[in-house]
C-alpha cells in the first residue's frame, strides 16, 4: 500500500493544504473548510483505488463535504469504465480532515492541517461524531500511563520513563470549560500547560516525536479526530487511549444527540455495545497497513505552513507509515504557472 499510494497521499493533502491557506486569516472557517474539502476530493478521485470514507464529515446532506460512506477513487470518474477495473484495485478505508483548526486558518493561528488516515478495508474504527477523552504520551510510555489514572498519577509516570522533572513536563490541552479542573490538576502537580483552541491531531503526534517539546495530550476532543491521531500515533510506536463521551453533561457544548439515552441507542446501532471502552491505538487503527498523512496549513510544532511566492508555493508534510516505520518530512515547491528556475523561499 505504501509504495502504491504514498506519494499519493502526499499530493491529497498537500492540494488540501494550499487550497485551504490562499483563505488564512480571512475570518472565514466555513469556506477555508470547503475549498479543503473540495481540492480534497479532486485529488484523490485520480488515484487508482477503490476509496470508501469511515470518517468525514459525517452522514451525506447538501453541503459539498467528504461525507461518511462517500466513496473515492478513480471509478468516480464519468468516464470510469475506459480508466478502470473495480476487481484490479486495492480497497483501502480513509478517515479524513482536509482542514484540520479551521479557526486556526480563519485567524491566522499556528497549527492548523489538511490531514488524512488510511488502511486496508475494515482497518479504521468507524468512530461517531462524539466527542472522546484522549491521553498521548511518547513511546517510552507506551502501556505504563493509562487513561483510567489520575493526571498527577501519569504525570509521575512520565516523569520516570522520560527522566526529567514533573517541572518540565507540558501537557496540551484544549482550553474549554470542562477541562477546568484537569488544567487545575495538572498546574498543582508541578507540569506545565499549553492551551489550545482547536487542533488536537498535531499535538497527539507532536507527542510522538523527541524535541518537540510536548509530552502528553490530556482530555475531551471530537472522537473522529481522535482515530486519525490513533493511526499515526500507532505507526510511531506512541502512546495514544480514547473513550468515547456520550453525555452531553461532560462535554457542555457541541455534542451531537439530544441526550445520553439517545447516544447510547446510536452507539448500539453502531454495534458499540461497550459504550465505556477504553480503546488503544490498535483497536481504533487495526488494520495490517497503516499510512498517515497531514500538510501544514499555518505553521506549527510538526510542520511549516504553507508559503506562497509568485506563481507558486510551498508546503511541508509529514507522511507516516507502520510499514516502512518511517516518518517522512517532504518539502514540496508547487508551480502554477510555466516552468522556471526555482527560488528557495
Amino acid at each position: 500500500m505504501e509504495n502504491t499510494l504514498g506519494l499519493e497521499i502526499i499530493e491529497v493533502v498537500e492540494q488540501a493544504a494550499i487550497a485551504s491557506a490562499k483563505w488564512m486569516g480571512k475570518g472565514e472557517k466555513n469556506i477555508a473548510d470547503q475549498v479543503a474539502v473540495e481540492a480534497m476530493r479532486e485529488r484523490m478521485n485520480k488515484i487508482h483505488m477503490r476509496g470508501r470514507i469511515v470518517i468525514g464529515e459525517g452522514e451525506r446532506d447538501d453541503a459539498p463535504m467528504l461525507y461518511i460512506g462517500e466513496e473515492v477513487g478513480i471509478c468516480t470518474q464519468p468516464n470510469a469504465e475506459s480508466l478502470c477495473n473495480p476487481n484490479e484495485l486495492i480497497e483501502i478505508d480513509i478517515a479524513v480532515d482536509p482542514c484540520e483548526g479551521t479557526n486556526l486558518v480563519a485567524y491566522g493561528q499556528p497549527g492548523s492541517m489538511a490531514v488524512l488516515a488510511i488502511s486496508e478495508k475494515g482497518g479504521l474504527f468507524a468512530a461517531p461524531d462524539f466527542y472522546m477523552k484522549k491521553l498521548a504520551a511518547p513511546p517510552a510510555a507506551k502501556g505504563k500511563v493509562d487513561i483510567n489514572k489520575s493526571a498527577t498519577e501519569n504525570l509521575k509516570i512520565l516523569s520516570e520513563v522520560l527522566d526529567r522533572g514533573i517541572d518540565e513536563l507540558v501537557v496540551v490541552v484544549m482550553k474549554r470549560e470542562r477541562h477546568n479542573d484537569l488544567i487545575k490538576e495538572i498546574r498543582e502537580a508541578g507540569a506545565r500547560v499549553a492551551l489550545i483552541s482547536d487542533g488536537d491531531v498535531g499535538a497527539a503526534i507532536s507527542c510522538g516525536f523527541a524535541g518537540t517539546n510536548i509530552h502528553a495530550l490530556m482530555g475531551i476532543g471530537a472522537a473522529p479526530e481522535g482515530v486519525i491521531s490513533a493511526a499515526a500515533m500507532r505507526a510511531l510506536g506512541g502512546h495514544f487511549q480514547g473513550q468515547l463521551i456520550y453525555d452531553p453533561a461532560v462535554v457542555k457544548t457541541g455534542l451531537i444527540g439530544e441526550s445520553k439515552e439517545a447516544n447510547i441507542e446510536r452507539l448500539t446501532s453502531m454495534n458499540i455495545n461497550d459504550p465505556d471502552k477504553v480503546y488503544d491505538s490498535h483497536e481504533l487503527a487495526s488494520g495490517k497497513t497503516i499510512l498517515f498523512a497531514a500538510s501544514g496549513i499555518t505553521s506549527g510544532n510538526l510542520m511549516q505552513g504553507v508559503r506562497f511566492f509568485k506563481d507558486g508555493a510551498r508546503t511541508q508534510s509529514l507522511v507516516i507509515s507502520n510499514q516502512s516505520k518511517t516518518a517522512r518530512f517532504v518539502d514540496t515547491i508547487h508551480l502554477f504557472g510555466e516552468p522556471k528556475v526555482l527560488q528557495l523561499h
